[in-house]
This record gives structure tokens, C-alpha cells and sequence, in this order.
């Protein structure tokens, strides 16, 4: 994942070509790489997770987040990337958008009028809303 964003950052697309796995490279628009490449200003990438991927393992998963800025705007890329192990070597399979999760809240939510939750007697707009 590292040697392929480095990759970018040199606009080095033979390399990113070449770590593309075979099943899937048909789909690798050489120019369009190439021009984002050369179009950005990299600046870092953050792993945020990894899953499987180890020695032993034929496939991997790495959760990413590569910044980088394009005509002075700053840009992130957040992708869940696969990659699998051909003959012992690890090539980039496919790259989809993560998944979001909502966050639910354990209690509802008081409202103005509603009694305070402090147990003041008083409405939470007159007293701990206040």
C-alpha cells in the first residue's frame, strides 16, 4: 500500500501498472493515473485499519486516507483497498468507498418543554438547557 502511494507521489504509473493485479488491470486507465499524478500535490497518506494480509493469507484489506491538493484545493481519498497474493507476490485488486455507520443514540432525545432530566421539577429549557 505504502509503495504504491509513493508511486503516486513520483507519478511513477509503470510501477502502479506493474502492483495491479492481472485480473483486474483492464480497468486501470494508464492516462487518467498518470495525469492525477502529476496534478497533485501529495500530501501523506493515513492508514486507518488493516484485516488479514499477513504471510500467510492470500488476500488483505487496507482502509486509507491519502490527502493531497489539486489547484490549491486540499483533497481526500478514502478507500478500502483489496489485495491479493499471486505466486507468493501482493498485487491491488479493487478499491471501494468505505462503509458508514450510523451512530444511534442509546436514549431519546429531551425536548424543550419536557420535564429536566437533573430531576429539578423545572422544564430543560429553564434549567439545564439553559
Amino acid at each position: 500500500m505504502r509503495s504504491r502511494y509513493v508511486a503516486y507521489t513520483q507519478a511513477n504509473i509503470d510501477y502502479i501498472a506493474a502492483t495491479h493485479d492481472e485480473a483486474t488491470r483492464g480497468e486501470l486507465d494508464l492516462d487518467i493515473a498518470r495525469r492525477w499524478a502529476e496534478g497533485s500535490d501529495w500530501l501523506g497518506l493515513e492508514i486507518v485499519s488493516t484485516e488479514a494480509g499477513q504471510p500467510d493469507d492470500e488476500q488483505g484489506f487496507v482502509e486509507f486516507k491519502a490527502s493531497y491538493r489539486v489547484d490549491g484545493k486540499r483533497q481526500l481519498h478514502h478507500e478500502v483497498s483489496e489485495f491479493v497474493k499471486r505466486d507468493g507476490v501482493w498485487f491491488y485488486h479493487d478499491g471501494k468507498p468505505p462503509k458508514i455507520t450510523q451512530v444511534v443514540k442509546g436514549e431519546p432525545k429531551v425536548g424543550r418543554n419536557d420535564p429536566c432530566p437533573c430531576g429539578s421539577g423545572k422544564k430543560y429549557k429553564k434549567c439545564c438547557a439553559a
